[in-house]
């Protein structure tokens, strides 16, 4: 009997006892390529000699030194690093051991910048539906995944929520792409002034959209329109890059691709390819700065803020992607895996969209293609996929309620960057057994 309270109670996990490049290995020698990460974590994979060298180099130094006493030096060499890379404007990092954590305190900066300047009438937070910002209280509350704030909302604080970037549901007929960014974009700037425009204090969004939605990346111009829309009303941008930065999508920070630059993003995943918890709030120097002149300190902190073998992993971990290549990688292969799936699902009736940036690759399963009507969700077909693809040595990242927190189902890819074509042959062929398969069994049941 287990003493673990696991997210599904009653369930029965395989015990994973090792890994291996992009496979985890279970307690019966069974190997599983990790074709979404765990949660797009894993970018390396497993038992990479730099990261376990990193690691253990610093625990044999230095256990934990707590940060109201001391900085450490692979905390101060990642920020440089970080920062240096970082978009244009970003000055500071502030490392904590997960996303959750990342945006929740990212919320707190923003609240802070505004006492600060003398604006605390500024403390409202306008984020996305089918968005997802993490399980601490405040994110929760900023993010928009219905099915995981329903039973919590009298405990979360008041937030407001715009439409979704989420080209292959709302873009209209005859809409082109920029056309339909734009029209998305300005839902922000109606409901700033429907709030009144100097009490919103940050506008909260995923690039690319992640576990919620899958993939689903920002079209031409929106995020531009974004920035536009919050620097005209003073209102700070928070990029949440947990799942879709630090090189997913081939650049190592999402909003590359846009050419935006936020006022604070935050990133974690990624960062230390899931070798130790990390995540981080990069702030820009105009926070920073309002923290400086005003008050001194930041009125946050956890016990493991900045700990130095998570440090050290994730300064690790960056160094390799960089040595390596690795981004590039994540290009040529995110393109090839892709043109796989394309040639493999594209015609396939259940397979409504597939799209994402990278090696962050999501495919929405309908149950027609030319009214985009999804599955009945008594069905559970993402978790049925999910099924089919462990019992073929696949990992696969489900996901259910892709339209509305209800309805829709689909299936998010994010393999470790070192994939090759071989890999990605095979996780195509894989994933088209267990799709088969969950289908078939769906049809028969429904």
């Amino acid at each position: 009997m287990t003493r673990i309270l696991h997210r599904q109670i009653g369930g029965k996990l395989p015990i994973a006892v090792g890994g291996q490049g992009v496979e985890i290995i279970d307690q019966d020698g069974r190997r599983y390529i990790d074709a979404c990460g765990g949660a797009a974590v894993s970018c390396l994979g497993h038992g990479h000699p730099d990261i376990i060298a990193a690691i253990s180099s610093q625990a044999a130094k230095m256990a934990y030194a707590h940060t109201g006493f001391f900085t450490n030096e692979p905390a101060e060499e990642l920020a440089a690093l970080l920062v240096e890379k970082a978009p244009s404007g970003i000055s500071h990092a502030y490392f904590v051991s997960g996303g959750s954590e990342a945006n929740e305190a990212a919320l707190k900066m923003a609240r802070q910048y505004f006492v600060e300047k003398g604006e605390p009438q500024r403390s409202k937070i306008i984020a996305r539906r089918q968005s997802y910002h993490g399980n601490t209280l405040g994110a929760l509350a900023a993010g928009g995944n219905e099915w995981r704030r329903a039973q919590f909302a009298p405990l979360l604080v008041e937030t407001h929520h715009i439409g979704p970037c989420y080209a292959y549901r709302y873009q209209k007929p005859g809409e082109g792409e920029e056309e339909y960014g734009l029209r998305a974009a300005n839902e922000l700037e109606t409901k700033i002034l429907e709030l009144g425009a100097d009490s919103v204090m940050a506008f909260l969004a995923e690039p690319v959209v992640g576990a919620t939605a899958g993939a689903v990346p920002a079209v031409k111009g929106y995020l531009k329109r974004v920035r536009e829309i919050c620097d005209q009303y003073g209102v700070l941008l928070i990029l949440d890059e947990v799942m879709c930065g630090m090189g997913r999508t081939g650049t190592l920070f999402a909003c590359e691709e846009d050419d935006v630059a936020p006022d604070i993003v935050t990133i974690a995943k990624g960062l230390g390819g899931g070798y130790q918890p990390i995540g981080a709030a990069l702030l820009s120097q105009k926070i920073h700065d309002a923290f400086a002149h005003g008050s001194g300190f930041f009125q946050h902190g956890h016990t493991y803020i900045g700990h130095p073998t998570a440090c050290a992993a994730a300064l690790a971990v960056q160094k390799v992607m960089e040595r390596d290549n690795l981004l590039q990688n994540v290009r040529d292969m995110g393109e090839y895996l892709r043109q796989k799936l394309h040639e493999r699902f594209g015609q396939n009736p259940v397979i409504g969209d597939i799209r994402g940036r990278g090696l962050f690759i999501g495919i929405e399963l309908v149950s027609d293609r030319e009214t985009k009507e999804p599955f009945a969700p008594a069905l559970k077909l993402h978790a049925a996929v999910k099924r089919e693809a462990m019992a073929r040595g696949l990992m696969v990242y489900p996901g259910g309620g892709t339209i509305d927190g209800r309805r829709g189902d689909h299936i998010l890819l994010a393999p470790p960057f070192i994939i090759n074509r071989e890999i990605a042959d095979e996780i195509v062929s894989r994933l088209d057994g267990a799709l088969s398969a969950a289908v078939s069994a769906a049809s028969s049941t429904g």
